[in-house]
This record gives structure tokens, sequence and C-alpha cells, in this order.
């Protein structure tokens, strides 16, 4: 009878399969539970109920940590004022200083001031995420206005731009545009080079490359950036209207340093909590634009995708039809060919204009 030969410590112990009816969770994954694991997708419930836990926390946290008697509170009226104070000031808040009219006169200096770097930057950016000499050029223009103490730019603005609406609107122009520049040539760069290659191959010049291709598949990413930079700019503004010279509608930031010299300092509150709404209301309506206008990325119902693409088509076909020799060939064959059939056709999810 041959020996018995001893085991290896070193090889590993068989395998037993686990009973039927036993969920073993894969090896490497977090098995606590699926509150509490890494990474774990939350539903839509969930996310609305876990913030307003967090909301009903931190309006808990104020009113315990001012109630009671001035004497007794842990922080003093003098310093934190109770919920029951702030929002008793509303009324006047509302109706002696002109809340809504300064709320829309803060909104209107952001759109301008936001909409002149869009209109500026975007077109800058596209051409520097194109263009890499173009982007050398403008690189340290870039990291400066991306650094620079907003602080620093009050004085400036003043005496450039003196004391007023053009102000507050370049304030805010400054502050943005370099970022709205570096995101912008950011997404034209992360669009894939195989896409620029079969363009070229079908025949198109860079011109139509950098519109026609190049400009649709990076505006979803520079859209979802100008979005997020918007409430970037909305908090610009507080810090420019603090010098503003005027009467009630010299805007939030003008209120707040009101209330800070004056009194009450209730209203203060009052506006840093007016301030993340209005943020979240306009976030969400752009948010709804942006699904609208990239069904193909976000999901949206696309109707203001459809839109556009058919106002591009009927473009294309007036450019063809007034001037067929400046077109390429490849663009006035296709026009030619399909006429109007692309109107009676189903719009595709692609971008607009590819």
């Amino acid at each position: 009878m041959a020996d018995k030969q001893p085991a290896d410590p070193a090889s590993p112990a068989p395998q037993v399969p686990p009973a039927a009816g036993v969920d073993v969770a894969p090896r490497g994954r977090d098995n606590q539970g699926t509150w509490f694991s890494i990474r774990q997708p939350t539903q839509p419930w969930q996310a609305v109920l876990l913030g307003i836990v967090c909301i009903v926390f931190c309006f808990g946290l104020w009113w315990l940590v001012t109630a009671g008697e001035a004497e007794q509170r842990i922080l003093t009226s003098d310093k934190v004022p109770s919920p029951q104070e702030t929002f008793g000031t509303l009324h006047d808040l509302w109706f002696n200083r002109a809340l809504m009219r300064n709320i829309i006169v803060t909104l209107q200096r952001v759109v301008l001031g936001f909409g002149l770097a869009i209109v500026i930057g975007v077109p800058v950016g596209i051409l520097a995420g194109c263009f890499t000499r173009f982007a050398a050029f403008l690189s340290p223009l870039i990291i400066f206005g991306r650094n620079i103490p907003l602080a620093a730019l009050i004085p400036l603005t003043i005496f450039i731009f003196g004391i007023g609406e053009l102000r507050t609107v370049m304030f805010i122009f400054i502050a943005c545009v370099a970022f709205v520049v570096a995101d912008a040539a950011q997404s034209i760069l992360d669009v894939d080079t195989r896409y620029i290659d079969t363009a070229y191959t079908l025949g198109a010049h860079r011109r139509h490359v950098i519109l026609k291709v190049l400009t649709p598949l990076a505006m979803p990413a520079i859209f979802n950036s100008l979005r997020l930079l918007f409430g970037l700019a909305f908090g610009y503004i507080m810090l420019a209207e603090l010098f503003v010279v005027g009467g009630e509608d010299g805007g939030l930031g003008y209120l707040i340093s009101v209330s800070q010299r004056r009194g009450p300092r209730e209203h203060i509150y009052l506006i840093i909590l007016a301030i993340p709404l209005v943020a979240l209301a306009i976030d969400r309506l752009l948010y709804h634009i942006q699904r609208s206008l990239f069904p193909y990325r976000y999901g949206g119902p696309g109707y203001l995708n459809n839109g556009l693409k058919w106002l591009l088509h009927r473009w294309d076909d007036i450019k063809v039809a007034v001037l067929p020799s400046h077109l390429p060939a490849w663009l006035t064959a296709e026009r030619l060919t399909n006429g109007n059939a692309s109107s009676d056709t189903k719009p595709t999810d692609t971008p607009p204009g590819a």
C-alpha cells in the first residue's frame, strides 16, 4: 500500500460549492448592507428622503442652539437669531425692502454678465480646443483669469467702468470668462479623434469639421459646464453688489450690506436662505433645457433638439439654394439628393448639425 503524501500547506483548500438557495456575495464585494455599501446606487425616493432629513436636521440644530430666553441660549440672539425671530421679519423684508425686486435686479446682472462671457468665451474656447497653438497663446491669460483674487477686481472695475450697472456686469464677465474658455476647450479636446478622421475621409473641410463635427459633439459637455458655472456667477455677484450705490433696487448683495449696517440682522439670514432657493430653481430649469436639447446624452424628451435640428436643416437648404457654389461638394450633393425628405423622416438621436 502506497504511503500517503503529506498535504502541501501552500496548496489551496478544495472549493466547496454553496448550498442551494444560499446567496453568496462575490469576492471583494462589500457585504455590509445595502444602505452602507460602497458606491451603491441610490434610489430617487431615497435621495429625496435623505435630503429632507438633512434639511430638518439643520433647522432642528438651529432651533436647539437658539431655544429659550436670550440669557439661556447656547448662542445669544445678538450672534444668531432663532428661526422664529428670523422668519418673523420676512414680511418687512419682502414688502419694505422689496426682496423680489432686488432678486430680479441681481438675476438681470448675472444673466447679462454671464451671457457676455458665453458669447465671447465659448467660441474662443472652441478655437483653443481645435488649435493647440492658439491654446498655448491663451494659456497665460486663462491661468491669470482663473486665479486672480476677485476682491482685487472691485476697485479696478470701479476705476474703469465707474459706479453703475456696467461695472457689475463687467465684474461677472471678467470673473467667469476664463472658466468658460477653459471648459469649452476641454470639451472639444474630449471628443474622440476618430470623428475627425471620419469627416476628413468623407471630404469635409476644416471649417466644417469644427462646425459640423466637433462643436455638436462637444456641446452637451459645454452646456453642462455652463450650467454649473452659472451658480458660480450667482455667488460672485454678491461680492460685486456690496459696493452698489443706490436705493432699494441695489440687489441682494446690497440688501445684505444694508442689513449689516442698519439692521435687522435677521434679514441677512433670510437672504442667505433665499439665494440657494433661487439658484436651485434656475439650475433645475437649465437642467430640463439641457435634457431637451441633448436627449441622446441625458435622456430627455428632445423637443428642443428636434426643433433645433429642423432649423439647422432649413438653414442648410437655404444655403444650398442661394449659394450652392460656396458649399462643399459632399454637403451640396447630400442636400440636393435628399431635398425636403429630411423633414419627413423621424429625427434621430444625433447631435444637431452633425
